[in-house]
């Protein structure tokens, strides 16, 4: 049985860059056991762009 973790990164109004590094956000999770499922950005926003994306992660329940 598994477990899943989810993590909403805001992107700026302009640009559309993350308001944080998601790369860090991978990597710490990592750290902590969690395997990155899958980068999925369901909401938009003006222009019809992401207004932010979810990352999801899973890892196997002890």
């Amino acid at each position: 049985m598994k477990e899943y973790r989810f993590e909403k990164v805001e992107l700026k109004s302009f640009t559309r860059d993350p308001k944080e590094d998601y790369h860090k956000i991978i990597h710490e999770a990592a750290k902590d056991g969690w395997e990155l499922v899958q980068i999925f950005a369901p909401g938009t926003a003006s222009y019809g762009t992401a207004a932010y994306f979810e990352i999801i992660f899973s890892r196997e329940l002890d």
